[in-house]
């Protein structure tokens, strides 16, 4: 009993265990609770009889309940959730590890790739993901590989040969083990309780160590992405849309179509809304030229999206302050748009910086069929251009000023040689740092293009003219210091604000 009440005295974890109770969905995927009278791993929303609080440990990983033993439960699904805002509102060393895992960097190169992208060494990086996450960054990867398996047998028709490789996994046999391991039951029965089909059918449906990965070509496949609600997808895509660039991409309120460069081979994506208002998701129909690049595509998409805010509690912030609870009220689960190339948010963040979206959209359009990769797969035609081809050849085609030409170029040259690194195992600081080192490149454009690639949430800027001019709608201050000053009130959802002061601004 006194272990209980010990427990129940710490705040975080009297905070989850009545979430945990009370069964809130808001915080699925934001924590999981491990019951170690069962050995199970849940999400907070799980059905089941709420354990005793000495029996019950949270975690922020599904890996660091894997490490601890236990399995997840088969009832709740809790990978089957919306992934955690912590590490787009964490900038640290374990959120920026946590973004790249994601993205598949240990599948691609190794855990010390994943370091040296990091600046650490992998001892050291090791030491800090087993600290704060409770697990290191194998057990992390092999966990996210789990649960993209997950997701490809529930929601594909992939064999299961295919659905190993596609996850990043190195052999069947590898992941079998992992399968069971993780879920205690197989591949196939995996893929006949999500279809309803009966367990012996399932059971034929494993195969042997052996399997090969499938041979190069485009392979097709639809996929369900939760988001956690309220989700404004509408907005969202609508914003994508408005700013689509002819030949890579489309869209309107409800659906949003792109090609985009993934590491093995090119790609088309279709994203369409789905769900309730409770329940939202979005249909995401996918060609790859290589299954394996399934999980950084989602990935991508899910940060694009930006499917992971916590989206009740930032309205809630927001909605406090009287200004912009109506705009809150009106449109609640506001995203902020984030990237599939971050190398591609450089680029429009320069070329469309102080003039119009119309404008900038045309001279993206000029630029990507001019040097833009040929492309032919689901009707697009090209896709965005590299930095290197940028820096070899913008001069040629891009307009305007010859300073900013100059900024454009240079900046292209600076990423293509390595100089300058756009990802999001970034930190804010670091990457508006040496951005605002280059010459031509201010606060608006740095803050832009953190706020996009990193999901940083913090981020208002203050010196857009169309931010100012909601603002003075809204009758807050329409000076950039003085809403700089006033903002801070907003804090830590700064960039969900200055969506609301895009909105009013359009409106």
């Amino acid at each position: 009993m006194n272990r209980e009440t010990d427990k129940l005295a710490d705040p975080v974890f009297a905070e989850r265990y009545r979430a945990m109770s009370a069964r809130d969905t808001r915080f699925d995927g934001q924590f999981i609770t491990g019951v170690h009278s069962t050995g199970i791993y849940c999400r907070p929303s799980c059905p089941a009889v709420s354990p005793k609080p000495g029996n019950v440990t949270f975690y922020l990983t599904a890996a660091a309940a894997h490490e601890a033993g236990l399995r997840a439960c088969k009832r709740c699904l809790p990978d089957a959730v919306p992934g955690s805002p912590e590490w787009n509102t964490r900038d640290d060393l374990a959120a920026r590890a946590m973004r790249l895992i994601a993205d598949g960097t240990v599948e691609r190169e190794g855990v010390p790739g994943l370091a040296r992208r990091l600046g650490y060494t992998p001892r050291h990086l090791g030491r800090v993901l087993a600290s704060e996450l409770g697990a290191g960054p194998l057990a992390l990867a092999r966990a996210h590989r789990a649960q993209t398996a997950r997701l490809l047998l529930a929601g594909t028709d992939l064999s299961i040969t295919d659905v190993a490789f596609a996850a990043g996994f190195t052999s069947v046999r590898q992941f079998n083990e992992t399968m069971a391991d993780i879920y205690r039951t197989t591949p196939g029965a995996i893929r006949a309780s999500a279809k309803g089909r009966a367990g012996a059918r399932a059971a034929s449906t494993d195969v042997k160590d052996g399997g090969e990965p499938a041979e190069s070509g485009a392979a097709t496949l639809s996929l369900r992405l939760p988001a956690r609600a309220p989700f404004d997808g509408a907005a969202l895509l609508g914003f994508l849309g408005a700013r689509s660039i002819a030949g890579v991409e489309s869209g309107d309120a409800e659906t949003y179509s792109r090609a985009l460069a993934l590491p093995h081979g090119p790609a088309v994506v279709r994203l369409t809304l789905g769900g309730t208002p409770t329940a939202p998701h979005v249909e995401c129909d996918a060609t790859l030229a290589d299954v394996a690049d399934l999980a950084p595509l989602v990935a991508r998409v899910r940060r694009l999206l930006d499917l992971d805010a916590d989206a009740a509690a930032i309205d809630a912030a927001l909605s406090a302050d009287p200004a912009l609870a109506a705009s809150v009220s009106a449109a609640p689960g506001r995203r902020v748009p984030g990237a599939v190339d971050a190398e591609e948010i450089v680029f429009r963040a320069l070329i469309g910086q102080q003039i119009s979206v119309p404008a900038a959209r045309t001279a993206l359009t000029r630029l990507t069929d001019a040097l833009g990769r040929p492309l032919d797969l689901g009707g697009f035609t090209r896709l965005f251009p590299t930095a290197a081809d940028i820096a070899a050849h913008g001069r040629q085609v891009l307009r305007g000023p010859a300073r900013r030409i100059d900024t454009i170029v240079n900046t292209a040259a600076a990423i293509a040689s390595g100089e300058l690194v756009i990802d999001v195992g970034e930190s804010r600081e670091e990457l508006e740092a040496r951005l605002t080192a280059l010459p031509g490149i201010g606060p608006w454009t740095a803050g832009y293009i953190a706020m996009r690639v990193l999901g940083s949430p913090d981020i208002l800027l203050t010196s857009d003219l169309a931010i100012r001019q909601g603002a003075a709608k809204l009758g807050l201050p329409g000076d950039a210091k003085a809403l700089a000053v006033y903002g801070a009130r907003w804090a830590p959802w700064r960039s969900y604000a200055g969506m609301h002061l895009w909105r009013s601004a359009q409106a």
